[in-house]
Order: structure tokens, then sequence, then C-alpha cells
């Protein structure tokens, strides 16, 4: 099971950090993706973390300002976002991939999503 937390309302420019929270299995067995979905479009892969070999992914509107880590001990991953933009905007889920960082369809459990407002 997975469980996000951390979003909320910010204006530009601000920052957030998302958690997500695994029970159940450990985050080390898998890779940990962040996705997120703002209305009326697609869902969208942000950032990825492959705890076999710590590798991270990011898209390109993120770098630069998103940070992806993890928590073996308290089994969490977290999304740390700064200079945070309007068009971040949108319903953010954590996922699991039991093989890498990959395409969507290739993550099984998904949380329930937490939503990030960014105000201009």
């Amino acid at each position: 099971q997975l469980v996000e937390s951390g979003g909320g309302v910010v204006q530009a420019g601000g920052s957030l950090t998302l958690s997500c929270a695994a029970s159940g299995d450990s985050v080390e067995d898998y890779a940990i993706g962040w996705f997120r979905q703002a209305p009326g479009k697609e869902r969208e892969g942000v950032s990825c973390v492959s705890n076999s070999d710590g590798s991270t992914y990011y898209i390109d509107s993120v770098k630069g300002r998103f940070t992806i880590s993890v928590d073996n001990g308290k089994n969490t991953v977290y999304l740390q976002m700064n200079s945070l933009k309007p068009e971040d905007t949108a319903e953010y889920y954590c996922a699991t991939n039991p093989f890498s960082c990959g395409p969507r369809d290739e993550y099984d459990y998904w949380g329930q999503g937490t939503q990030v407002t960014v105000s201009s």
C-alpha cells in the first residue's frame, strides 16, 4: 500500500515536499515513480528512482527544481519540489515498478494521490 501526503496550496516560487509511505513491501525492492495529472490532461511521469542502483530520472520541465529521494529506514520516498510554477498544479501520485524506471504501464501499485495547487 502506498500513501501520499504533503500536497497543498502554495504560491509560485514556493516549495513543497511530497511523501510516499509504503507498507507491506520494502521500497528497496522496487523502482518508485512520481506521476501527476492535471485536469483534462493525461497522467505523466515526473520522476523516478530505481533502488537497485540509485538511478534517478526527471522530466525536463522539473529538472533542477524537483529532487527525488528515498529513506529506506522509513520505507518512504520523497519528492522535494522547489521553485514551483502554476503549471505544476496537478494531482500527484506515487507508484511502484517491479522492474525499473520504465513506461507507465509497468507500474503496478498506485497511491491515492495528493493535490498540489500553485497559485500565480
